[in-house]
């Protein structure tokens, strides 16, 4: 094995895949981003696969536009479970594989956070992850009583406020507080119990949690913000980072900086997981891959792929497809997905057309095109030579992309001894190898 670790493997299952018009391959359900049994069998897919995550990525708002004029509709919006109901549910049918669900700081209490997770927790015998995120829209804003969002340097204040409050109230009982005592018709024992009475600049909140320990002591944490606020919150907080690189040069200087922002922090950086987004276009041949991906590109309307661009550069109808990429607009602070998408375009020479129809086919993650092998070759390569722990794997089109990747790729990397032949613990934390999280006064609460 060329590396004593093992990679790390998830999925991103939102939706229909990640192709912005997937829906209309008839392999494609098109009503499956709201039916349980199509998340089932994605759930029971990658515990074949013995995927270490499935995660559900989300948004409090529908964020697709109306620009240009005729763009909504086209693809799917409006059809979205809401991820920890899911998960709940999924729970249930299912046995190895971690749930993490995307939940916001920036609109929802620490107190009801942190119960809905540790029961996810709970529900799933030690499974969850919780994906935290500082919302950026004011579209969610405008769901929840506000007209702006939270400034930006607010909004990680309030995440770190929140998350201090949320591993507070998850050490609100020791680890033996719940005795069960028939004899002597105790049921926990009250020396047991912290009461948190936390007062900060955000939050409020008496405790203790209303439920026991969970499974793992806490679920496990993870973050994707790319910003500097957002590198810096995963450093201190994050347990497994996911990141949006295209090149190699690019993760390994990725996972350096965040590796050494994780030791300033004290923390230990082998016990973070960093995983970026792969998108795998696979073929039996490199030309078939390669002709795949070409059908795949032209499967994306223009006015899908400028509403694509819209959020980051404004309308782009006006503008010659074919001609260079303009400046990010001004008139909103563009998040760092918008700066990567002008890098790239300059590096590469894009068109805007270009632009869009290579990054609204996995939301500008890293896409490989080639046989099996080649894409293997490729995880092999920024595994071992520092850029990767390993992969979030995002289906342009699901369940199909989703089997090919577990029949074809996954077998691959077992081969070359990259990945598990059989899971190592029932736990999410047992599983990705991160260490135990005491709780009660083991905790020092």
């Amino acid at each position: 094995m060329p590396d004593h670790r093992s990679m790390k493997l998830g999925l991103s299952m939102r939706g229909l895949g990640y192709h912005p018009s997937a829906w209309l391959d008839p392999r494609v359900p098109a009503d499956g981003a709201i039916s349980l049994p199509f998340y089932r069998d994605l759930v029971a897919t990658a515990e074949r696969g013995l995927l270490d995550v499935c995660f559900l990525a989300d948004q409090n708002a529908i964020t697709v536009s109306d620009t240009p004029k005729g763009a909504f509709g086209r693809t799917p919006v409006g059809a979205e479970f809401e991820p920890l109901t899911l998960l709940s549910a999924l729970s249930t049918c299912s046995s190895h594989v971690g749930l993490v669900a995307t939940a916001s700081t920036t609109f929802h209490q620490p107190y009801q956070l942190a119960r809905v997770f540790g029961s996810l927790d709970h529900l799933s015998g030690g499974r969850a992850g919780w994906n935290v995120v500082t919302s950026s829209r004011d579209d969610e804003a405008q769901n929840f009583s506000e007209d702006r969002i939270l400034a930006k340097e607010l909004r990680y204040e309030r995440a770190r406020e929140a998350l201090e409050v949320c591993f507070g109230l998850w050490n609100s009982w020791d680890a033996d507080a719940f005795v069960h005592d028939r004899s002597r018709g105790v049921f926990v024992e009250p020396a047991g119990m912290h009461r948190l009475d936390h007062k900060g600049q955000f939050f409020k909140v008496r405790g203790p949690l209303n439920q026991p320990p969970t499974p793992q002591g806490r679920p496990v944490i993870f973050q994707a913000g790319a910003s500097e606020g957002g590198m810096d919150f995963a450093a201190a907080f994050a347990e497994v980072v996911y990141s949006v690189q295209h090149r190699l040069a690019d993760a390994q200087a990725f996972y350096a900086a965040m590796k050494s922002r994780i030791a300033e922090h004290g923390r230990n950086p082998a016990a973070v997981m960093i995983l970026p987004g792969i998108l795998p276009v696979l073929g039996g041949t490199e030309a078939e891959a390669q002709a795949k991906y070409r059908d795949m590109q032209d499967q994306i309307d223009d006015i899908v792929g400028l509403e694509k661009l819209y959020r980051f550069f404004g309308d782009l109808s006006g503008h010659d497809l074919n001609g260079p990429v303009p400046d990010l607009r001004q008139d909103i602070a563009v998040v760092s997905r918008g700066e990567m998408m002008v890098r790239i375009a300059r590096d590469n020479g894009w068109s805007i057309r270009e632009l869009f129809r290579r990054t609204s086919i996995g939301n500008s993650h890293n896409v490989v095109v080639g046989t099996p092998e080649q894409v293997a070759d490729a995880m092999e390569a920024w595994f071992t030579q520092g850029a990767a722990d390993g992969f979030n794997l995002l289906p342009a089109k699901s369940p199909v992309d989703v089997a090919d990747f577990v029949d074809q790729v996954v077998p691959v990397l077992r081969r070359r001894g990259l990945t598990r032949s059989a899971y190592a613990a029932d736990t999410l934390r047992g599983n990705l190898g991160l260490p135990a999280t005491p709780v009660g006064r083991l905790a020092g609460a």
